[in-house]
């Protein structure tokens, strides 16, 4: 290949964008090499093609020097003439830090872009080939190891509509305001784009570019820290004279298998996997059936198929009902499996797969959410979305055994007290106000909609 970066540049945006590109895209800039070297590229390429580029630099304020970092990004949009945010992030200690950083990192710029539907981040080669070998480290099957999609779809945030707090931005320029779409539907509340063009393009080129231009650019010491997984894995490339580009195109390979078999489980789960519904629930009428949030996997169709796509179809279930974004790992899930598959019940992911006569139950676990209150009108357990009529001292929180006490007729043939200690209930201190799923409380009290989405489109959309 005889191209110039530039022009292998505008080949991907191309591919990724056009030929109708959107007005306004956002570029998400750290100040490392990577991402000085992806806005020197579309800086040029956005010329062309006419157009506005918003520049947004996350402080995670982790390191002394991350301020003076995005200072130095402000000061060279500026030079560019594009306009330029700083988000600062505060940690709350809590969970992986890196893990926390980059969930953060999304949704600040979801919570900042406004009406931008793209955001460009400056993934390599030699991210994908990396990535690739720390998560073969870890014993991931196929789907661990594709390599990450060039272009994705970032699900809104719960907070994308609640504007950032004054003092954690500084920018030159707002970013524009949502586009009204068809039917008046903000288009920022579907979430963003986020575009990867580089994913072809070893690091090594890009930093003859940036050297060869003069652009300005940090090393993050983190990288070559030996505490970080990543930062040893380059090592460890070096070192065994690893090729970059021929782990990437293994990971390729990788996701092209991963997506023919996620085809198999998609029909597969057609004919296997059933969202539970309970049925005639006593309340006026006004419920008629209610959905439990749980699956039902047919055991005997569930057992006769093969172990990857049971894998898979097990993996989306505790996803799903969990609303984890993050898969679990494969050796406690082939534990599970097998338990199951035994006729037994197990607990992974906070979600407790269950053995019963016909069917495999997948269902919240109970110890997962009996902490978790929300006020009326609110998210609950991210999946269940509450519209609700009533007093300030009405709260959502799950059933619980206290409140299944409260309950004075139990379903008959319908969920087991196991199965229903999760529900959403609307509680006023410790008194059962309402138990949708049950038929139980006065039905203008609580309306409940279903988890987000259904078990198949989520199948298809990961």
């Amino acid at each position: 290949m005889n191209d110039t970066l530039p022009e292998r540049f505008a080949a991907r945006m191309g591919a990724l964008l056009g030929p109708d590109f959107p007005t306004d895209i956002a570029l998400a800039v750290s100040g490392g090499g990577d991402s000085m070297a992806m806005l020197a590229l579309a800086h040029d390429w956005a010329r062309v093609f006419g157009v506005k580029l918003w520049v947004v630099t996350v402080d995670h304020g982790l390191r002394e020097e991350s301020a003076d970092e995005a200072e130095m990004v402000a000061r060279e949009c500026a030079l560019l003439g594009h306009p330029h945010a700083t988000l600062r992030w505060h940690w709350d200690g809590q969970g992986n830090l890196q893990d926390a950083a980059r969930r953060a990192r999304l949704e600040l710029i979801d919570r900042w872009r406004g009406g931008i539907e793209h955001v460009l981040m400056a993934h390599t080669q030699d991210d994908v080939a990396e990535t690739f070998l720390m998560r073969l480290a870890r014993g991931s099957g196929v789907e661990g190891l594709s390599a990450m999609a060039e272009s994705r779809h970032v699900k809104p945030h719960r907070g994308s509509m609640s504007p950032l707090p004054p003092e954690d931005v500084t920018q030159t320029v707002p970013p524009p305001k949502w586009h009204q779409r068809t039917l008046g539907v903000p288009s920022g509340l579907q979430g963003f784009h986020l575009i990867r063009p580089l994913l072809r393009v070893s690091r090594s080129d890009l930093r003859h570019h940036i050297d060869t231009l003069k652009v300005p650019y940090v090393d993050d010491p983190s990288n070559e820290d030996p505490r970080f997984d990543r930062a040893r894995t380059r090592q460890a490339i070096v070192s065994l004279g690893l090729d970059i580009g021929t782990l990437s195109e293994t990971a390729t390979r990788m996701s092209r298998a991963s997506e023919a078999l996620a085809v198999r489980a998609v029909d597969v789960a057609r004919d296997v996997v059933a969202e539970d519904v309970i049925a005639g629930v006593p309340s006026g009428g006004l419920f008629g059936s209610v959905p439990s949030g749980d699956l039902l996997f047919d055991r005997d169709a569930f057992a006769a198929i093969e172990r990857d796509t049971q894998m898979r179809l097990l993996a989306a279930a505790l996803q799903w009902v969990s609303s984890n974004p993050y898969r679990p790992r494969s050796a406690p899930m082939e534990d599970l499996l097998e338990v199951v598959l035994a006729g037994g019940s197990g607990t992974l992911h906070g979600v407790r797969a269950i053995a019963e006569k016909a069917n495999v139950r997948v269902m919240r676990e109970y110890n997962a959410v009996k902490d978790l209150y929300a006020p009326l009108g609110s998210l609950w357990d991210n999946r269940w979305s509450l519209s609700v009529q009533g007093p300030d001292t009405f709260f959502v929180r799950a059933l619980g055994p206290d409140g299944w006490q409260q309950v004075p007729e139990k379903p008959k043939g319908g969920l087991s007290q196991r199965a229903a200690l999760a529900l959403p209930s609307i509680f006023e201190g410790e008194r059962l106000v309402a138990c949708a799923g049950l038929g139980f409380g006065p039905t203008h009290s609580v309306l409940l909609r279903p988890p987000a989405g259904q078990f198949i489109t989520f199948l298809v959309s990961r």
